[in-house]
């Protein structure tokens, strides 16, 4: 996943100032150091793009209800994007195999631009991230440790079974959005190729198909975090 963002840790370099991209940093205290700066790169807002934003246009829908519209939506994406980065986090914490690892560390790169661009978009229609955005990072944290926990094929499924979700979901942002509004529109047509793609790779390196019961929880949440982050 070429020119995704750059992990490199910003709250705790290491002494080479750059992420491991292979096995996991020596220690537990090490590996805790690493996922407790990138919780507070995903929720401080510094977070950046290593891609640029797929639109160059910045302008605002002209009706001031689509603006508002577009701010809600696009605040939605935006926690979206912060659970992608604790779900990544945690899955990559406990993760057993190597090349898995890394697939999550790549996977969670190409997220982070998504982050960026969301919380990037939402400043341009003067609307706000989420204040539940650090209680959402951490369900989706233990999300991730958990199903990491019950094996790499789980964590893979898990992967793949949050990407299809969230693709359909940017899909019905994507007839809600403005028609003026451009720039969102295009920031959500990359996320959604993107998301596809994670999913494909999930599902290429061995995830397993989750039970319909775990699905339907994960439906659930979702449906609770869209729901609230809509309106805070």
């Amino acid at each position: 996943m070429k020119g995704a963002a750059s992990a490199a840790p910003f709250f705790f370099p290491t002494r080479s100032g750059r992420m491991s991209s292979s096995p996991p940093l020596s220690g537990l205290v090490d590996s805790l150091l690493v996922a407790a700066d990138e919780a507070l790169r995903a929720l401080s807002g510094a977070a950046t793009a290593a891609r640029p934003a797929p639109s160059v246009a910045d302008a605002a829908p002209s009706r001031p209800q689509d603006r508002e519209l577009s701010g809600r939506l696009m605040r939605v994406n935006h926690t979206g994007e912060v659970c992608a980065q604790a779900l990544y986090s945690g899955q990559a914490l406990v993760a057993r195999d190597p090349s898995i690892r890394r697939a999550l560390q790549l996977a969670a790169a190409e997220e982070r631009d998504h982050l960026a661009w969301c919380r990037g978009r939402i400043d341009q229609l003067g609307s706000h991230a989420s204040v539940l955005d650090p209680l959402w990072y951490a369900g989706s944290f233990a999300w991730g440790v958990a199903s990491g926990l019950a094996g790499d094929r789980w964590s893979l499924g898990f992967l793949a079974e949050t990407e299809d979700q969230v693709e359909r979901h940017l899909e019905g942002h994507l007839e809600r959005l403005p028609e003026d509004d451009t720039a969102s529109r295009a920031i959500v047509r990359q996320m959604r190729e993107d998301e596809a793609r994670h999913g494909a790779t999930g599902r290429a390196l061995g995830g397993r198909e989750l039970p319909g019961p775990v699905k339907a929880a994960m439906r659930a949440a979702a449906r609770v975090m869209t729901g609230t982050t809509y309106w805070i």
